[in-house]
């Protein structure tokens, strides 16, 4: 069974960072394509980054300021120059069809 348990979210002033955790268990880990997503309310989920071994995809609102790495059987997301458009739920995702419980990222003064 997959589990996959993300950590890392909480109130951060614009400009501030974060660094998300999800630890995943349950998976031949080095083999997946691991992903980290997004959902703001009122709005639809959305990629925000992922990662295939080595080779990483970013969408275009986060390019130069969020980075996905990989550790053992962690996925890691660095939020740095977080603006307040970044509040929203963050889930690590394993396709196809497996995703974490979220972790709260609220960007704020």
């Amino acid at each position: 069974q997959v589990q996959l348990v993300e950590s890392g979210g909480g109130l951060v002033q614009p400009g501030g960072s974060l660094r998300l955790s999800c630890v995943a268990s349950g998976i031949r880990f080095s083999l997946y394509a691991m992903g980290w997503y997004r959902q703001a309310p009122g709005k639809q989920r959305e990629l925000v980054a992922d990662i295939t071994g080595g080779i990483t995809n970013y969408a275009d609102f986060v390019k130069g300021r969020f980075t996905i790495s990989r550790d053992k059987n962690t996925v890691y997301l660095q939020l740095n120059s977080l603006k307040p458009e970044d509040t929203a739920m963050y889930y690590c995702h394993a396709p196809p069809s497996d995703w974490g419980q979220g972790t709260q990222v609220t960007v704020s003064s």
